[in-house]
């Protein structure tokens, strides 16, 4: 945010959206470590915790009973059904962060990406897609992170193909061949889309003082 009280900036709701395997992740918690002001967007979910997850902290992990009574209240920003998991971004939070100028980091894929540009935030949100270089380096990443079965594995390369397929509804596409690369062409994006006008509500505060002393002048 600008030191100048008079050009205070809305809030960005910064979503990255991806495969399984292409980077998102890490992405996003490079530009937090970049960035410590973001917030982080910390989604709901009806899966099992991996090991090392705490509630709260990489995930809110609830019930399916308690998740539909969420949704059913219209608590969920966005939420999806994802590889027979419910997922969603807790709604109260996110709006009261952008109310008070600042952004949120969602790592969300492209169904509850479109929801939130749907969403009454939607004119906030900059949307950004990381496509992998290859389906073959695609697959060795996830057999990298040695986190899943090769049966779940397969079911998330077999899905990819039609994650991809939604690469034309953001905003901006970066190919994820070098880490330190992509991570470089994102922070460059979200320095500049901060600077969007619409993003500068109280800039005319800062055009009347200057006209202001335009007039004194004379």
């Amino acid at each position: 945010m600008s030191n100048n009280p008079d050009a205070a900036r809305r809030g960005l709701l910064i979503i990255l959206s991806s495969p399984s395997g292409a980077g998102k992740s890490t992405l996003a918690a490079r530009l937090r470590a970049w960035d410590p002001t973001l917030n982080f967007s910390v989604s709901a979910t009806t899966r099992a915790p991996r090991p090392g997850e705490e509630h709260g902290r990489e995930y809110y992990f609830h019930s399916r009973e308690e998740f539909q009574d969420m949704v059913a209240k219209g608590d969920m920003l966005e939420h999806a059904e994802v590889f027979g998991n419910y997922y969603g971004s807790p709604k109260g939070p996110v709006e009261e962060a952008i109310n008070a100028g600042r952004d949120v980091l969602f790592d969300i894929d492209w169904q509850g990406g479109q929801q939130v540009r749907a969403s009454t935030l939607g004119k906030h949100v900059l949307s950004i897609f990381i496509l992998p270089p290859s389906i073959p380096e695609l697959e060795r990443r996830l057999y990298a992170r040695a986190q899943d079965s090769k049966e779940v594995i397969d079911g998330r390369m077999s899905k990819s193909r039609d994650e991809i397929s939604h690469w034309p509804e953001y905003d901006y596409v970066l190919v994820n061949e070098d880490l330190d690369e992509t991570e470089a062409r994102l922070k460059t994006i979200v320095a500049a889309e901060r600077l969007r006008l619409s993003q500068q509500p109280d800039l005319v505060n800062v055009v009347r003082r200057l006209n202001k002393e335009f007039e004194e002048r004379s």
